[in-house]
């Protein structure tokens, strides 16, 4: 366990520099937005330099924004899952001061896109290892329960605010960049991760018995077993379907490989659930 927490520790710190990088190597510099609490901590900080004359760093901002989400977060989503939120809003702050600020490319574009990809590189290695970067995650989490809405749709409202407020207070060009690196990042995260709220697993095994109990001893979730065939081998094996979010993909992930490691599993996107699904025990430890 301790091994496993040290990994995912450093992916955690990882993650938070590829945040960082994509940044000052390559957003700040060139006016362009990323997406989330780092889009919105980048457009006040602009705000203060360029209309009020105070200036404040991105990385500041973006720790302040983020103390009342974690106290937040603690008591409404999970406290692991908050623990590590917080580490990577802290390591992220620290490396966007750390860092200078550079400009790589003269082309606008050529930072919308690179300054894209490695903050959804960032993201996704993150979201992989069942931690978060923070800041909208959480409070989208919070607010799609007490609303019982799509996390989806904050992340919508958040950076369609910041693409419109880029466009306002710059030009409709910095929105069209700014578009341009949210539609990279999203991608980019979908190749490494999934940023679907809900997926249902299918899982073939032998094992069902003993998969059956290791998942209800980690995770709050209803498990419906068929009986299945190999079409090729005869052998009698069962299936096993559940829907969970996708904050809870990387604990089942792990308990299939420690259960049955020559389970087949299969991973879709949930696009609607109809009946019983225990919203109020999606907290993510």
């Amino acid at each position: 366990m301790f091994i496993f927490e040290a990994k995912r520790f450093i992916i955690v710190i990882i993650g938070a520099l590829l945040n960082a990088l994509s940044l000052n190597l390559f957003l700040i510099e060139a006016n362009v937005y990323a997406s989330g609490f780092t889009g919105f901590a980048q457009i006040l900080s602009s705000v203060f330099k360029d209309f009020i004359g105070f200036d404040i760093s991105t990385g500041i901002l973006l720790f302040l924004l983020n103390i009342p989400v974690t106290i937040l977060g603690w008591f409404k989503v999970g406290r692991g899952f908050t623990v590590y939120s917080a580490i990577s809003v802290a390591c992220t702050t620290f490396f966007l001061e750390i860092i200078p600020l550079q400009n790589l490319a003269d082309d606008i574009l050529l930072n919308a896109v690179f300054g894209g990809i490695l903050a959804a590189i960032g993201i996704g290695i993150t979201l992989k290892w069942g931690a978060s970067t923070g800041g909208m995650d959480v409070i989208a989490m919070i607010l799609s329960k007490m609303k019982d809405r799509p996390i989806g749709v904050y992340f919508l409202i958040m950076n369609g605010f910041i693409i419109l407020m880029a466009g306002y207070l710059y030009d409709p060009e910095k929105a069209l960049y700014t578009l341009v690196t949210l539609y990279v990042t999203t991608r980019f995260i979908d190749a490494i991760h999934t940023r679907h709220e809900k997926l249902t697993a299918m899982i073939i095994t032998t094992k069902a018995d003993e998969l059956e109990k290791a998942i209800h001893a980690k995770m709050v979730r209803g498990i419906t077993t068929l009986p299945a065939k190999g079409a090729f081998t005869k052998e009698d094996k069962n299936m096993l379907i559940m829907v969970i979010t996708r904050y809870e993909l990387y604990d089942l992930e792990n308990i299939i490989r420690d259960v049955d490691p020559n389970a087949f599993t299969n991973i879709v996107q949930t696009t609607g659930i109809f009946g019983f699904f225990r919203k109020e025990d999606e907290k993510v430890v």
